[in-house]
């Protein structure tokens, strides 16, 4: 019997892990598939493999996973892999497939304009955008990223678009901080490139606090959330690891 695992990030904030929580309880209702759990990578319970181990339980042999993951990087490439491992020494009896993150997908572009806008800012000829990406040590999230940002740039026709990290490989978002203080931008909209309302999202809105700027001059928008764009993403995720 199928069953789809869906994989979490998980965070310390409670409101985050119910926004994720949610948002899956909606896609699991578009999705014809009898045996749908949630588990989480890190931080909230169940683990990857309690969340197998809960689909085995209800008749599961066959296990779709599903990451909600923005770009493929480590938890992609090794630590669910890795989960999985361990779980198939248990269950040698299931099969198991993983899906794909989300990846650059022009619907997340549509959604970084929509998180722009909302802010209902005229916006000027030399406006710029700075994307916050959550990081990883692995250098394609940096290219992946950097391509995010021409895409926005081309369509939407921003002065320029560029991207930072709160950790790992390239630009950090402190340096980010720095240029801003540095420079006089006319028009900075601030967007992070995260899914969820975490520590993460908190703490970058503290630090932009900090620089005291000018509100009207350097804008925070929202994290990119759980909205229709992202929603979709995710079906298309799911229907093609179902091959349905």
């Amino acid at each position: 019997m199928q069953a789809i695992l869906y994989v979490g990030h998980g965070t310390r904030v409670r409101q985050g892990v119910e926004e994720a929580i949610q948002f899956i309880k909606q896609i699991e209702h578009e999705v014809n598939v009898d045996i749908q759990e949630i588990s989480f990578l890190e931080l909230v319970e169940p683990d990857i493999v309690q969340g197998i181990k809960n689909c085995v339980e209800r008749g599961a042999t066959r296990i779709a996973i599903v990451p909600l993951l923005l770009l493929t990087a480590h938890h992609a490439k090794e630590d669910i892999p890795a989960e999985i491992e361990k779980a198939h020494s248990m269950y040698p009896h299931v099969h198991f497939t993983i899906g794909r993150p989300f990846g650059i997908h022009d619907k997340l572009v549509d959604t970084i304009y929509k998180r722009i806008m909302e802010q209902q800012k005229e916006i000027s000829q030399e406006a710029e955008v700075l994307l916050i990406g959550r990081g990883s040590s692995d250098m394609a999230v940096v290219h992946n990223m950097s391509e995010i940002s021409e895409l926005v740039q081309r369509r939407f026709n921003f002065q320029s678009v560029s991207s930072c990290f709160l950790y790992g490989a390239g630009p950090s978002f402190q340096d980010a901080l720095e240029m801003i203080k540095k420079r006089d931008a006319k028009q900075l909209f601030i967007v992070p490139y995260l899914l969820f309302s975490g520590l993460l999202s908190k703490g970058i809105e503290k630090n932009i606090k900090e620089l005291q700027v000018d509100s009207s001059h350097v804008i925070l928008c929202a994290s990119l959330g759980y909205d229709e764009n992202v929603r979709q993403v995710l079906l298309e995720r799911v229907r093609e690891l179902l091959n349905v």
